[in-house]
């Protein structure tokens, strides 16, 4: 496959003085045959010399054109492309060369919002931002019918395909839409990438500017992730406990404080599960009756 070709043209500034000259010898041949004419000299030769210069300085003038940083422009003579101009200044080329401008500058796709069931069938908003640019002209200008458009609909088909591959949320062990951005961001540039390389754009940068459920689950969800939260809180509450309790009856048969037997085990137990369980503070109860 054809790929880009970068190329040199003459200098502007050099041949911007070829062409005043042309005209300046343009001028001279009128002048001179008006002098002529008068004295009653031919001037048939000065006329044809000075339309002839007149036509070669008006070609040259054609030729010029300038290339801006981070611009370019392609050169294509009668369809064929002889290559691509980057360096920035005013050039000259063959005037019959057809000059194609194309930005090298960096751009921003701000994608829209996107409706798109994520890998569990659930209904989820997202949109991305792409940053990108081009890479090889020739690709640009003549592999694709119009490069923006590939990267507008490419970069939506990327982030639709990515959506439907990771569920929104899920554990720790899962990559997921919301706990991991990051990951996320850099296997939606790696897929844009990938789809965009026909059309000579390298993508620098791609990240997720929105996500959220669908409004029609939203409140649900949000009950559900509410409850998912309550119970994890509680595993770590019981884990917790557990802990202290059993840290307890150990230091406490070690360090010969009392002896307790398995129903009363039990029973002291069940009371400090429900004192460091409890979502209220404990009210302090005191027994003055016999342990027993």
């Amino acid at each position: 496959m054809k790929k880009e070709r970068e190329v040199g043209a003459l200098n502007g500034i050099m041949m911007l003085f070829v062409t005043l000259g042309l005209y300046v010898i343009v001028g001279y041949a009128v002048y001179a045959a008006v002098l002529e004419g008068n004295a009653g000299r031919p001037v048939t030769w000065l006329i044809m010399g000075s339309t002839l210069a007149f036509l070669v300085a008006s070609l040259v003038s054609i030729g010029f054109f300038i290339v801006e940083p981070n611009g370019s422009k392609a050169l294509l003579l009668f369809g064929n492309y002889k290559g691509t101009v980057k360096q920035p200044g005013l050039h000259w080329a063959n005037p019959f060369m057809s000059k194609r401008g194309i930005s090298l500058r960096a751009r921003t796709l701000n994608g829209e919002k996107l409706k798109v069931n994520d890998h569990a069938g659930n209904p989820v908003e997202i949109a991305a931002i792409t940053v990108w640019r081009i890479k090889d002209t020739f690709e640009a200008l003549f592999e694709v019918n119009d490069f923006e458009d590939y990267v507008n609909l490419q970069s939506e088909t990327a982030v639709r395909h990515m959506a439907s591959s990771y569920p929104y949320d899920a554990d720790d062990e899962v990559l997921s839409l919301r706990r991991n951005a990051d990951e996320i961001s850099g296997h939606l540039r790696d897929e844009i990438s990938a789809r965009l390389q026909r059309a000579g754009v390298e993508v620098l940068e791609a990240r997720l500017s929105h996500l959220a459920y669908a409004p029609e689950i939203a409140g649900a969800m949000l009950r559900r992730q509410q409850a998912s939260a309550v119970i994890a809180a509680r595993q770590k509450i019981v884990d917790g406990a557990v802990g202290m309790v059993e840290m307890a009856l150990t230091r406490m048969e070690a360090e010969g404080v009392i002896k307790l037997d398995e129903e009363r085990k039990a029973q002291m137990v069940t009371n400090l599960m429900v004192v460091l369980c409890s979502e209220h503070g404990a009210q302090p109860v005191v027994n003055s009756g016999s342990l027993y």
